[in-house]
């Protein structure tokens, strides 16, 4: 075929397409030579005797999967609907789509308005068949070698997966070592901050007690500031989201998992969207390999933490329901012989008034008769009675545990206040020497450096009054009677406004119907 042939004059007068497209953000950073390599097909159009040339590189940096949308390749299809474009001109046929059904579309369209697909090794007329044949095996092809990229990148990736060796993103507390690998935070506020939110974990046995505790302390949690590197740190106040992360992460427990989560595939609007990040239960996850690197706590622990935090969720069958105040003693902790539903808590009379047990909930949902309603006046006192029996022998010890606690409460309060001078220091220290090496002449420098050194030495001094403030509470503030709580627990029980000890050890005699009570 002749020039003619390939490229009438009705096809010369309407304009070229250059289509430019990388598959990553990385590749448009880097790969320059493959974007300048689709840039010069403005010279090849041209050279085919095109006058009106148009770039379309709306889509650096989006995939050619099928699975993101691609407004420059929706500008081409338009273009091509209309009849104004001649000829599409792309480095090769992946450029243009990585699927068929793209693929396929394209060449239709181009076979329906007559136009041209152009790339580095010739012209292509999609009405004639043998042209057509080539262009749809060259797109098989890049479908082809796009699923065996991903292949080999994915058995790769699990392959080192399942050796530990694969460089995941780890979370606060760990740093990849350029030299010797997954280490801790060599930051001791960070690791101070992780061992924190677990010893009061297991010291009040709940994410939500944890925050307010944490949060009466005025506890601050670091927050990356230079996105996923996690070098450097923000102090803010603590959020739930933060505990619970930590306490449900597996890798603060020295164990190494891959595959906790999977993606998942929808269709809409005829093209496929995948989303990530949806969790998979604890049995299914691909790699789980145990003592791994140093962990904040072991996996034994880690598996008790689990199960408190199931137990601890609000409204799960079988679950137990968590305590919400009241005069009753016994509220969420009752089910209905006949019914089974949990019985609730009503009060009759004027405030406060006299508290009731009552199955409520069939009347409420299904009109039926109230099962039973019945008062405290009895059962109440009898369950106090038991309860005082199982923790009386213990209670010495008890006590002991509690006193030991609340020691290690205030040298662990007092540690966070010295781990966050001893860094208001170091900035104010490292402000300085900033503001010593400028030129003095450049106030625009100068005046901005002066500021940040003179905002460093009041945080300095908050600091310092805090920590000051801190101590002097604690010298002036009665130490708790724990001793006497010991040796007289029942005035304890029945005082209107009882001092909150937390009898760990009587929690495991009495089991955890009773933990409310007990504390």
């Amino acid at each position: 075929m002749t020039g003619n042939d390939l490229l009438p004059v009705t096809v010369l007068k309407r304009k070229a397409v250059v289509y430019v497209r990388q598959s990553t953000p990385g590749q448009v950073q880097n790969n320059l030579e493959s974007q300048r390599r689709q840039y010069e097909l403005v010279d090849v159009a041209r050279r085919w005797g095109f006058h009106d040339v148009e770039v379309i590189d709306d889509d650096l940096g989006r995939t050619a999967s099928g699975t993101v949308d691609r407004p420059g390749f929706e500008r081409l299809v338009s273009g091509l609907c209309t009849g104004k474009v001649g000829a599409g001109l792309c480095l090769d046929a992946s450029r243009l789509s990585r699927n068929g059904r793209d693929w396929h579309h394209l060449l239709e369209l181009c076979g329906l308005v007559e136009a041209r697909v152009i790339d580095l090794d010739g012209v292509y007329d999609p009405c004639r068949p043998n042209d057509r044949l080539l262009l749809v095996m060259k797109g098989s092809i890049s479908e082809f070698e796009l699923g065996i990229l991903r292949t080999r990148m994915l058995d790769a990736a699990r392959a080192k997966a399942r050796r530990g060796e694969l460089r995941l993103s780890v979370p606060i507390g760990y740093v990849w070592h350029r030299d010797y690998g997954l280490g801790l935070d060599p930051d001791l506020r960070v690791q101070e901050a992780i061992r924190l939110i677990f010893s009061r974990f297991r010291e009040l046995g709940s994410a939500r007690q944890v925050l307010i505790s944490l949060t009466a302390d005025n506890f601050h949690f670091p927050r990356p500031s230079d996105g996923r590197k996690t070098v450097s740190f923000d102090w803010v106040p603590l959020r739930y989201r933060s505990v619970i992360s930590i306490l449900k992460n597996p890798f603060y427990a020295g164990v190494y998992v891959y595959g906790k989560t999977e993606k998942r595939t929808e269709i809409v609007d005829g093209r496929a969207r995948k989303s990530y990040g949806h969790g998979k239960p604890f049995g299914t996850w691909e790699v789980l390999l145990q003592d791994h690197h140093e962990g904040y706590i072991d996996w034994s622990e880690f598996e008790r933490n689990q199960s408190h935090i199931a137990v601890n969720a609000f409204g799960q069958k079988g679950g137990i329901k968590s305590g919400r105040g009241g005069r009753a003693l016994l509220a969420g902790l009752l089910t209905c012989g006949r019914c089974g539903r949990r019985l609730g808590v009503v009060y009759s009379g004027r405030p406060p008034g006299h508290p009731y047990y009552r199955c409520e909930r069939i009347n409420q949902m299904l009109a039926k008769p109230r099962c039973m309603t019945f008062g405290v006046s009895r059962i109440d006192p009898a369950k106090g009675k038991e309860i005082l029996r199982a923790v009386t022998p213990m209670a010495i010890e008890a006590a002991m545990e509690a006193d030991r606690a609340h020691r290690d409460n205030l040298e662990e309060r007092h540690r966070m206040v010295e781990l966050d001078l001893q860094q208001a220091r170091y900035e104010a220290s490292l402000a300085e020497r900033r503001y010593a090496a400028c030129d003095p002449d450049n106030r625009l420098i100068a005046a901005q450096l002066e500021n940040s050194w003179e905002a460093a030495l009041k945080r300095v001094e908050a600091c310092e009054a805090g920590l000051a403030q801190a101590r002097q509470i604690d010298l002036t503030a009665p130490t708790p009677d724990f001793a006497g709580i010991a040796t007289d627990l029942e005035s304890a029980w029945r005082a209107p406004t009882p001092p909150t000890v937390s009898l760990t050890a009587s929690q495991s005699q009495v089991g955890p119907s009773t933990k409310q009570s007990v504390t």
